[in-house]
C-alpha cells in the first residue's frame, strides 16, 4: 500500500479548480462589500446624493472589475445591483407619495 504513493504524482485538478472558485467568490465578495460600504458612507456620512454616489460607484466598480479581471459577468453585477437600487427608490417615493 505505501509502494502506490509517489511524490509530486498525484492528479490535483480538483484541488486546483476548488482553489481557484474559492479565490474567485472570495474576491467577488470583497470587492461587493466594499462598495456596499462605500456608498453607505456617501450617502449616510457625507450627505451626497444617493443617485450621484451609486453612479460613481457603478464606474468604480466596473472599472475596479475590468483591472482585476473579473469578466463580463462583473459588469452585469453591477450594472443589475444599480437597476435594483432604481427601482426599490422609485417604490420609497411613490410610497411617501401615497402616505
Amino acid at each position: 500500500m505505501s509502494g502506490d504513493y509517489v511524490r509530486g504524482e498525484m492528479n490535483i485538478e480538483t484541488q486546483e479548480r476548488t482553489w481557484t472558485s474559492f479565490m474567485k467568490v472570495t474576491q467577488w465578495a470583497a470587492f461587493m462589500i466594499i462598495l456596499v460600504i462605500a456608498y453607505a458612507v456617501f450617502t449616510l456620512t457625507m450627505g451626497m446624493n444617493w443617485l450621484v454616489a451609486m453612479a460613481l460607484l457603478a464606474i468604480v466598480g466596473i472599472a475596479g472589475g475590468f483591472f482585476m479581471g473579473m469578466g463580463s459577468a462583473w459588469i452585469v453585477t453591477v450594472v443589475g445591483l444599480c437597476v435594483v437600487g432604481i427601482f426599490l427608490q422609485i417604490i420609497i417615493w411613490i410610497a411617501q407619495l401615497l402616505l
